[in-house]
């Protein structure tokens, strides 16, 4: 059984798999293609990326690639805990410029779902975190983009001094979301 609830931008899905649980573990169908086109989520994805985060504190993002690479992702926490933030760059959407930032672990086995034309980056809250994400586009390095994850306009409380947080070379360089071009008009 699969749920599926909006986060503070509608457009962004929070979703769970049901846990078959017994003395063995557990098993847990997290993406059954039939179940998410049931509950209105039709994305066809091309890729799954594992990402491996040995320090808590470490922020990557906000990222997204450019039309017509763009992605939609679906994004789970297999270990660990992670804070998790899309950011609406649709021009046109009423929710421009705003964010959504949901918790996701392996403990609560939360799935976002990201529809194009959003940022994405994370803060992992543990160490040894381990992300595993779909994408419905390859990746394409000369669409690859971002966003200043310390955007003021923004407003992400992200729960750290930039002075803690580990970030990329990459990721200390992207522009704010005033001198980023319209990618998602």
């Amino acid at each position: 059984m699969l749920t599926v609830e909006n986060a503070e931008i509608a457009d962004v899905k929070i979703i769970r798999a049901d846990k078959l649980a017994d003395r063995r573990g557990f098993l847990s169908e997290v993406y059954v293609r039939r179940a998410f086109v049931d509950h209105g989520l039709d994305f066809d994805f091309v890729q799954d990326n594992l990402v491996f985060s040995a320090d808590p504190a470490t922020l990557r993002g906000l990222h997204f690639q450019s039309p017509p690479f763009a992605q939609a992702k679906l994004v789970r926490v297999t270990h660990g805990r992670l804070l998790d933030v899309a950011v609406d760059l649709r021009k046109s959407s009423p929710t421009f410029g705003r964010h959504s930032a949901i918790e996701l672990s392996a403990e609560n086995w939360r799935q976002i779902l990201i529809p194009v034309g959003f940022a994405h980056g994370y803060l992992t809250l543990e160490p040894d975190t381990e992300i595993l994400y779909k994408v419905t586009n390859y990746y394409a390095p000369e669409h690859d983009r971002g966003l200043a994850w310390d955007d003021p306009a923004l407003g992400i409380n992200w729960g750290i001094d930039a002075e803690r947080a580990i970030l990329s070379d990459k990721d200390r360089k992207h522009p704010r979301l005033a001198d980023l071009p319209g990618y998602f008009d």
